[in-house]
């Protein structure tokens, strides 16, 4: 039988992920809706540029799916696989920013691989967790 403190650190852990998963539907959304906000927004221009804005509609893609895969999932064992997915892109996004960081503003590089760290973090705890039951 699991103590309190068990219980109460499963359900944090959870919470977080269903809350990470919600973020990523709604920023998706907001980003397929608005890319030349988006782009601007994240300090990544903010002149109209076609391809730029084709490639922020693919991110907003993406994080609607993952979002969506891990809220829909009603299973434990679905919710573990959109969790290991989320936690690799996620990662990826962090090896990604810390990559091209002398590229942009510190400001901009500092806010993107914030973002992907506190999302691989939680993806982390997750499937931790998941892999310790």
């Amino acid at each position: 039988m699991a103590d309190v403190k068990e219980v109460d650190d499963r359900d944090k852990v959870d919470d977080m992920m269903t809350n990470l998963a919600r973020g990523r539907v709604a920023l998706g959304l907001a980003a397929f809706a608005a890319p030349k906000l988006t782009v601007k927004l994240t300090g990544l221009g903010g002149d109209a540029h076609p391809g730029r804005d084709y490639v922020v509609r693919m991110f907003a893609a993406r994080e609607i799916a993952l979002g969506a895969g891990y809220l829909l999932s009603g299973e434990e064992s679905g919710r573990r696989l959109w969790a290991r997915l989320g936690l690799a892109v996620d990662s990826m996004d962090l090896a990604s920013g810390l990559k091209t960081r002398r590229g942009l503003p510190l400001w901009v590089t500092a806010g993107a691989v914030g973002i992907a760290g506190v999302a691989a973090s939680i993806g982390a705890a997750k499937v931790a967790r998941d892999l310790l039951r």
